[in-house]
Order: C-alpha cells, then sequence, then structure tokens
C-alpha cells in the first residue's frame, strides 16, 4: 500500500465496508479513498476488479457513499431514509451492469460490464445497501457507539447487541479511554 494513505477498514457486509471509507465521521475524519485510484485499490481488494477511475467515478462514489451512510444511519435509527439518499442508491443500482457469477470453486464473483466500468462496481455496492437497508438479509443496521465514530455497521452476532463498528478500532479505543479513566479515579481516591 502505497505511503501517506490509510488502510482500508475491510468487513464482510459490501456496503457498510464502503461507507468505512471515511471513519472518524464525528470527530476528525478520515478519507481513505481521496483519489481515483485509492477507489481503483478499494474496489479489487473488495472483487469488484476495475482498471482505471476518473475524478467523475470518484465523485459519484463518494455521493454513493454518503448516499449509504445516510440511509443507513435512518434506518438504524427506525426512521424512514430520507429521499434524496434513497434516489442516489436506486440510481447507481441501476445505472450498473454487473453479473453475479459462479466460479469452478463454487464461489460467487462479479462480472463487470467492462475492466474500466466503475458504475458497474458502484451498481454492486448499491444493490448491497438496498438488501440490507430494506431488511432482506439476516442481521440488523446499528450505529457505532463511539462517539467519534458513529459509523453505520450490520449487525450478524447472534443477540444483535453489538456495540462497535471495528472492535480492532473503535471498541478497543473506548475500552482503553474507560481503563484510563478507571484507574485515574482509582488513583485520586488512593490519596
Amino acid at each position: 500500500m502505497p505511503a501517506g494513505f490509510p488502510d482500508f477498514r475491510l468487513g464482510s457486509v459490501l456496503a457498510t465496508s464502503f461507507t468505512a471509507t471515511v471513519t472518524e465521521r464525528q470527530g476528525d475524519a478520515v478519507e481513505r479513498i481521496p483519489t481515483p485510484q485509492r477507489l481503483v485499490d478499494w474496489l479489487v481488494v473488495n472483487g469488484l476488479d476495475v482498471d482505471s477511475c476518473t475524478t467523475a467515478q470518484l465523485e459519484l462514489a463518494w455521493e454513493l457513499r454518503e448516499s449509504i451512510h445516510t440511509a443507513a444511519t435512518a434506518a438504524a435509527g427506525h426512521a424512514t431514509p430520507p429521499a434524496s439518499a434513497v434516489q442516489v442508491i436506486n440510481d447507481r443500482s441501476v445505472q450498473g451492469r454487473a453479473s453475479a457469477v459462479l466460479t469452478p470453486e463454487g464461489d460467487r464473483h462479479w462480472r463487470l460490464s467492462s475492466a474500466s466500468c466503475v458504475e458497474d462496481a458502484l451498481g454492486v455496492i448499491a444493490a448491497d445497501a438496498i438488501s440490507i437497508i430494506a431488511g432482506e438479509r439476516d442481521g440488523t443496521l446499528a450505529l457505532c457507539a463511539s462517539p467519534s465514530c458513529r459509523a453505520a455497521f450490520f449487525d450478524t452476532s447472534r443477540s444483535r447487541t453489538r456495540k462497535w463498528c471495528d472492535m480492532n478500532t473503535c471498541g478497543n479505543r473506548q475500552k482503553k479511554a474507560r481503563f484510563l479513566a478507571n484507574q485515574r479515579t482509582g488513583a485520586g481516591s488512593a490519596e
């Protein structure tokens, strides 16, 4: 990975992993796909192989990402997603021409109409967002309990009570902060 770019946060749900290309939304936001090439890198890592991306396609991706985040946040709060976000998600879904294909190993792979068609890849992401926001998949949308993050994530835990978008980042950070606060409180009462 080129120096200067933060690592991708990869999850098992395509749409919410895509929204995680911006992290710390309520704090000092971190943009993980600031350039067209970084979008290509993210898409390739997620099985949506494209060779190139234009600045205009990157802007379409950012618009889709923010629309998914807005709609997922509303759905996690049991509210109706804003019509503008729904329109963007629907438009990207309809414009994509990707096909699911079965590999000889029995895995699903996405075949895009051409190696440079970012719109096809965005269509796959939009369709994934539609399936989770519409409640078609086993799980529930939730918001990260970290006050600086508040990312929408898809909770597939057995009890559906997961608190963090990512235990290795937000969860650990919050647990460490709580531990240090308890240490300070304990040290203050011992004096």
